[in-house]
């Protein structure tokens, strides 16, 4: 279906991007759902597809990441379960994206999902990348601070957290509403009903991308083989320093690499088309923990219908649990994955 943004985006920009988190009341107007909870689950069961799922139960956090294989003993509260780049994926939810396409292609970074029961939520932290977190089924009470220095901290090894922060935004989001957040400000969701939210990431490339990138673009393209050269060298009283001289000219070299207009224009695009069809920098904050930066790993997929045969079990799986936890609500017992 075609989603209609009910967003001025000229005002939007000059006030609001990349300057202060704001909600959208009402911005998709009678919003639906493009994907089920049982679609992801089975897409979470794919192992081309970034997943994880996260839970919080007695002040204990835990986090894996998929494919999985089922998702049984889980129980109704607690828990989220994490798709990336779905747009990439599933084409129904794919067409979530296109009313933001008034933004630069090559900032999109991806369309990530959450299905959440009551409690679920991945906890208080920081991106540094703008989001646009649509409410689809349910409801979401989100909190954001305000952009200062944080403490942050590992409470399992693939999850990063900030300490508790003072909201500038604490309101609950209903379907159709959305909430934007620009990088480097803390936020947390907690799930009220059962939900769905929709993540539209735009990303900008640090120095470390850029750098990357242009050594990719060097080394594919056999550039840069000139050799550092010094006819001028005299005897040097102390050998074991580099002098100032020979600093400037190793610069010299670099910058005249980049330089040149041709090449860097060339470079410049492949890091936007990678950009564009990337399956998104990852969020897992396992890299986070481990490296000590923000890392987002970067992969290319394929869109598909939905109508993929995905794991043909997963559908049979997945609607007899459907069943089964109705069934279980019914007669008063049992606890069922709450897939519904």
């Amino acid at each position: 279906m075609a989603y209609q943004l009910n967003l001025n985006w000229p005002e939007f920009l000059e006030k609001y991007w990349q300057k202060k988190p704001v909600v959208l009341k009402n911005a998709f107007p009678n919003f639906v759902d493009p994907i089920t909870p049982d679609e992801l689950a089975g897409l979470a069961m794919e192992p081309e597809v970034d997943s994880r799922l996260v839970s919080h139960f007695n002040g204990k956090w835990q986090a894996s990441n998929g494919p999985f294989e089922h998702f049984d003993g889980l129980g109704e509260t607690g828990w989220s379960l994490l798709a990336q780049a779905v747009n990439h994926w599933h084409m129904p939810a794919a067409e979530l994206v296109r009313p933001f396409r008034v933004l630069p292609d090559w900032r999109l970074d991806d369309l990530m999902i959450s299905f959440s029961v009551p409690g679920g939520g991945v906890g208080p932290h920081i991106d540094q990348y703008d989001v646009f977190i649509i409410q689809g089924m349910g409801s979401r009470r989100w909190r954001v601070g305000d952009k200062l220095p944080m403490r942050q901290f590992c409470p399992h090894p693939a999850l990063l957290h900030v300490d508790p922060f003072e909201p500038i935004i604490d309101e609950d989001l209903a379907p159709g509403d959305i909430l934007y957040i620009p990088p480097g400000f803390p936020h947390d969701g907690f799930t009220h009903e059962t939900a769905l939210n929709y993540s539209v990431g735009f990303r900008g490339p640090n120095g470390r991308d850029l750098i990357s990138s242009f050594a990719d673009y060097a080394l594919e393209n056999d550039l840069g083989g000139e050799h550092y050269s010094d006819p001028d060298l005299t005897c040097r009283e102390h050998p074991g320093r580099i002098e100032q001289y020979e600093l400037d000219r190793i610069r010299q070299m670099m910058i005249d690499m980049i330089g040149k207009p041709d090449d860097f224009t060339k470079m410049v695009r492949q890091l936007c088309l990678h950009a564009a069809s990337r399956a998104g920098y990852r969020r897992r904050r396992a890299a986070v923990c481990a490296r000590g930066g923000a890392g987002r790993a970067a992969g290319r997929r394929e869109i598909v219908s939905p109508e993929r045969p995905a794991r043909a079990e997963y559908q049979r799986q997945f609607l007899y649990q459907q069943r089964t936890a109705r069934d279980s609500r019914r007669e008063g017992g049992g606890r069922a994955v709450p897939l519904h």
